[in-house]
């Protein structure tokens, strides 16, 4: 996996003492993970620095539905506010925000698999009455999830006009919208003991039909495994989550978009000049086998 290589400059730590009042000296860990941001602990904070491409406004918008589900429940962790109530600000051209500690370490799918599907009801649940407006800049994953449209990336050469066809008439007849999380799997989650206790990193959330996201949700966690997708997908209808029940058509093209998204952003980092090791390549096959392979 290729993280982003972002320092913490002296720059950033005078702003978050200057915006927010913390203490911006002192030993920085960087956090793992982060193929656009990067994250460090900064004594009981986490500062979270962005890509130059990412626009203040649409963070802000991206943060008011983390502020939106964190007021509503323990588990979602929002970013903290600056003197001026703010959630962003700009530092050598990128966005800065400062977060509150959560301790806690990334989950095993096969361990909190029905833990997560549980929780990702109760988020869908609380985002339900959330109205943040149009995004700003549309999340990648919108592009070509209302039938055919080409976006960054294109399909990254995974063109299927019968898929486009089915997510037209599957939004045509699933009209049900609210925001979402956008990019709910295991390296965007804390676990705490055996509970399942932070969800983390809202950079991809949207507005848009929850089963999506249950669906994208469902194969991540259920490892790609149809018995552990179906077992998510149940867990999360029986804790009540806002997405009506997905036979196995919709279960698979829903999940297919999101793969097909996934080889658009592959094609989209290899144009940046993103080298990916061996293991970034054979999962990158893997997934293109696993949307033929789910063709209906």
């Amino acid at each position: 996996m290729i993280y982003a290589v972002i320092p913490l400059t002296d720059t950033v730590r005078r702003a978050v003492k200057e915006m927010w009042g913390a203490d911006g000296h002192g030993e920085a860990l960087r956090l793992h993970g982060g193929e656009e941001s990067a994250a460090y602990q900064l004594g009981d904070h986490v500062v979270r620095i962005g890509p130059e491409s990412r626009g203040s406004e649409e963070t802000e918008w991206c943060h008011a539905v983390a502020r939106h589900a964190a007021d509503r429940m323990p588990e979602a962790v929002a970013p903290l506010t600056t003197f001026d109530g703010a959630t962003v600000t700009r530092v050598e051209g990128r966005p800065v925000s400062l977060w509150p500690l959560v301790q806690g370490r990334w989950p095993q799918e096969s361990e909190q698999a029905l833990q997560a599907a549980r929780l990702l009801a109760r988020l869908h649940n609380a985002l339900s009455t959330a109205r943040p407006g149009p995004r700003p800049v549309r999340s990648f994953a919108e592009y070509g999830l209302l039938g055919a449209e080409d976006g960054p990336g294109g399909h990254g050469g995974l063109d299927d006009p019968d898929l486009d066809l089915w997510l037209t008439e599957f939004h045509r007849t699933h009209a049900s919208r609210h925001p979402l999380h956008g990019d709910y799997y295991a390296g965007n989650t804390l676990v705490r003991g055996d509970v399942l206790a932070a969800v983390l990193d809202w950079d991809e959330s949207f507005v848009g039909a929850p089963e999506y996201e249950l669906a994208a949700a469902a194969t991540e966690w259920g490892e790609d495994e149809p018995h552990l997708v179906r077992r998510f997908v149940d867990a999360y209808l029986d804790e009540g989550g806002t997405a009506a029940d997905l036979g196995d058509e919709a279960l698979a093209q829903l999940i297919r978009h999101k793969l097909r998204r996934e080889a658009a952003y592959f094609e989209v980092s290899v144009a940046r000049g993103v080298r990916h090791d061996q293991e970034d390549l054979d999962y990158h096959h893997t997934r293109l086998e696993l949307f033929h392979g789910l063709r209906p």
